[in-house]
């Protein structure tokens, strides 16, 4: 059994991701803003922590970290003003990187998205642009801090039922969130996805293989 902090608890693949650990004996915190959302976190099996990462400075994510033997970052804006995008997805995720270095939690798992990187090649004009740039930014921090990492590229999300099957590598398609919370709870136990970003689609492969 391992404790797992799941920073952006109330999103969709983050709730899915929950259910699985937690089905799978962990123990889970899920680091919701909303207090609203604690229901909807406890049904899953983990406990509900309310912090608002946003706002919450290095020290403070730190204490929030301290204890667990893994983060999983699957916090977001959601589409929110570049201001808040930044905010999240970027600053916030490069404080939680930090924090768990600070606090010595070695295994962090950044849920990213297939093509992100300095190269994203998102037009400067497009709305995705400045999701794009956070998410470059906080995945190369975490890529270059001490931490035992993997980040996770899945391609377009569906609402779609887990199939438990991949393809990874590739031109990107898309994946049902429930199957990439399958891939984050894989990576979870297989330590040779560290220090590997791995890019996915929905395909043909059983996840453990696919990642082998």
């Amino acid at each position: 059994m391992s404790r797992i902090a799941i920073i952006g608890g109330h999103g969709k693949v983050a709730l899915h991701l929950a259910r699985i650990l937690s089905g799978a004996g962990h123990q889970v915190s899920s680091v919701i803003r909303n207090p609203d959302h604690a229901a909807d976190v406890a049904a899953t099996g983990a406990t509900p922590v309310t912090a608002d990462v946003e706002h919450l400075d290095t020290s403070a994510l730190a204490e929030l970290v301290a204890g667990h033997d893994a983060v999983v970052f699957s916090a977001g804006a959601g589409g929110g003003s570049p201001d808040r995008t930044y905010a999240v997805d970027r600053d916030a995720a490069i404080r939680v990187v930090d924090a768990a270095a600070q606090s010595d939690v070695r295994r962090f798992v950044m849920v990213s998205y297939f093509g992100a990187g300095p190269d994203h090649g998102v037009p400067s004009d497009n709305s995705f642009f400045h999701y794009a740039e956070a998410k470059a930014a906080a995945d190369e921090h975490v890529r270059a801090s001490s931490l035992d990492w993997t980040v996770l590229g899945p391609s377009t999300l569906t609402e779609e039922p887990a199939t438990g099957k991949i393809d990874v590598g590739g031109s990107s398609a898309s994946v049902s969130r429930e199957d990439v919370a399958l891939v984050a709870a894989t990576v979870l136990g297989d330590d040779a996805t560290i220090k590997r970003t791995i890019e996915f689609n929905n395909g043909a492969t059983p996840i453990a293989e696919a990642l082998a």
